[in-house]
């Protein structure tokens, strides 16, 4: 692998990188520091902390959770991060939150003991499209706007929207390169700048890394391939339309033939063409 690929691509990953963000919450710390932001609950404590955990739904299908902790006042944190803007990312939440506390419910229990469980994800984008860096998601009474205490917590915070707010401030350290320096942070900042600047933080991030840069050489050669084929395919499909042209047949069956690769008015322009060079 080229070190220049593995230098660029270490220097642009940041918490909100999925590999990135689990190497940096294999720290309890840092987890309880995030946790303490978010929950405005400075004396919050993380009295177990799971990296990478698997849950398991009913039909074993297995959900990996970036950061799975259990806090001093018994609440089951998940914090996930997600870079990619393609899914439903709200149902995804429920699904999660809907796992873990399957997996965390002992068998026999009262549903007044099923434990409480707060999913806070984290996105690029914002996702409810209100302009603020976090929303809290509750279960509310719809006739009386009472919210409901069912034990399931649902925070949803974007590294978008900049209000100068803590929030806000932290999820510039989990986007932008050189932002590690922030003593708001303290723990953030430090364990970001251990994977950024220091040998022993690089030595535990070159495989991750190295890993990334393969996969996505792998799907850059894919692409490429797969451009190369479609413009093969598309000149043998010119050559024979022309050829179908020449020969008079209908432009109604040619669109037809050829819809699954051009537009009728593709078809139309190459129509044109040939008729202009008859002319001609």
């Amino acid at each position: 692998m080229n070190s220049w690929k593995y230098a660029d691509k270490m220097k642009h990953l940041n918490p909100i990188d999925d590999e990135f963000f689990t190497k940096m919450a294999e720290d309890p710390n840092f987890c309880q520091e995030v946790l303490r932001i978010v929950m405005e609950d400075p004396g919050l404590i993380v009295q177990e902390l799971i990296p990478q955990n698997s849950v398991k739904n009913l039909q074993g299908r297995s959900v990996v959770l970036d950061s799975f902790c259990k806090t001093s006042d018994n609440q089951h944190c998940n914090i996930e991060v997600q870079k990619e803007n393609d899914d439903d990312h709200i149902r995804r939440v429920r699904y999660n939150g809907s796992c873990i506390t399957v997996n965390i419910t002992n068998t026999g229990s009262k549903f007044k003991q099923v434990p409480d469980v707060c999913v806070i994800f984290i996105s690029r984008s914002d996702i409810f499209k209100g302009n603020h860096p976090l929303y809290h998601v509750d279960s509310v009474i719809r006739e009386t706007g009472e919210i409901i205490n069912d034990g399931w917590k649902r925070v949803f915070l974007n590294t978008k929207v900049k209000d100068g707010s803590d929030v806000s401030r932290l999820m510039t350290i989990f986007t932008e390169d050189d932002a590690y320096d922030d003593q708001r942070f303290p723990c953030t900042s430090a364990r970001k700048r251990l994977f950024k600047e220091t040998p022993k933080g690089e030595s535990e991030m070159s495989d991750i890394v190295r890993e990334i840069v393969e996969i996505e050489c792998a799907k850059a050669a894919e692409e490429a391939a797969q451009k190369a084929t479609e413009e093969a395919t598309k000149k043998t499909s010119i050559k024979n339309i022309k050829l179908l042209i020449k020969n008079g047949v209908p432009l109604s069956t040619i669109v037809t033939t050829f819809s699954y690769i051009f537009s009728e008015s593709d078809i139309q322009k190459i129509y044109s063409e040939c008729e202009s060079n008859t002319i001609s």
